[in-house]
């Protein structure tokens, strides 16, 4: 069991700036214990994820070796290879975002449970306890906002912002996967306009610093492609095959993935927000335990 020096209270209400900063907060105080369970639990999943994409990399080099069109002797190009590293990337993908999200939930749920210690068994239970039914959600949230841009950007902006919270009612409040869907509009009414603006503001954020990892391939790619220098090469286009290059994009993928945490725990603190604007849960459960202390 591993305790907290510093107990950050979930449940009560916020503003925009106090939901980016207990997010930090949050993470600074448990950095070790949080992403050691978040390893434990989701890294084999992480390792399988990257291998995957660093082989689905390397096959669709064959596609851009410009110096093997016309030859059957230097492609080692095949279909099936190809639709294998697809697969293999997408079901590496989901699992470990899906592990990723629910160790989060889960592990916050341990730290709220027990007053700022968590128990890795209870965070592992829960995590596996609750993997189908995050996959079973993810789908209907996937679906349901490819739907909506695919008729219009807006509708699918419009049904991502409260179904962004979805998962946090599923693992916190315990209801299914359709009860937590419809339950999530519900929770948002009124106050659609400033979850944007927070979710938009978090986004930014972690899309900037992500962007910033990612820069050393961006820049190995235009230097090996003669950018820089002007002395622009066809066969240097063919990028995905050289090593280094594979290497930083894994490195930087790695760490967008890690930063992606920061916004899993503010949606968090989001949920917890609007749960107490509409029910008061924490100012009851607060104003109880008050009862029971001076009783006792």
């Amino acid at each position: 069991m591993q305790t907290s020096n510093k107990y950050i209270e979930f449940k009560k209400q916020r503003e925009l700036g106090d939901v980016l900063s207990d997010s930090f907060a949050f993470i600074r105080n448990e950095f070790k214990p949080f992403f050691r369970t978040v390893l434990k639990i989701v890294g084999p999943y992480i390792l399988v994820m990257l291998i995957s994409m660093g082989f689905y990399m390397y096959t669709i080099g064959d596609i851009f070796n410009l110096s093997t069109i016309g030859t059957t002797t230097g492609s080692t190009y095949s279909p099936i290879i190809m639709v294998l590293a697809v697969v293999a990337l997408m079901i590496s993908s989901i699992a470990a975002y899906v592990l990723a999200q629910g160790t989060v939930l889960n592990y916050i749920k341990s730290y709220i449970n027990n007053k700022g210690t968590t128990d890795y068994d209870e965070i592992h239970k829960g995590v596996y306890g609750s993997f189908w039914s995050l996959i079973g959600l993810g789908i209907l949230v996937g679906l349901s906002v490819m739907m909506g841009i695919f008729f219009c950007v807006i509708p699918g902006v419009y049904l991502a912002v409260p179904l962004s919270i979805s998962f946090a009612i599923l693992v916190f409040l315990k209801k299914d996967v359709l009860e937590s869907y419809q339950y999530s509009f519900n929770l948002i009414k009124e106050n659609w306009w400033i979850t944007f603006v927070t979710l938009f503001v978090i986004y930014i954020i972690v899309a900037v610093a992500s962007y910033a990892f990612s820069l050393p391939g961006v820049i190995y790619m235009w230097i090996k492609m003669g950018i820089f220098s002007g002395e622009m090469d066809a066969e240097n286009f063919n990028i995905f095959n050289d090593p280094i290059y594979l290497i930083l994009n894994i490195l930087g993928t790695l760490v967008q993935f890690l930063m992606n945490i920061i916004f899993l725990v503010a949606t968090s603190l989001i949920f917890f927000n609007l749960n107490e604007k509409k029910n008061f849960t924490g100012i009851f459960e607060r104003i109880d335990n008050l009862g029971k202390s001076s009783e006792g």
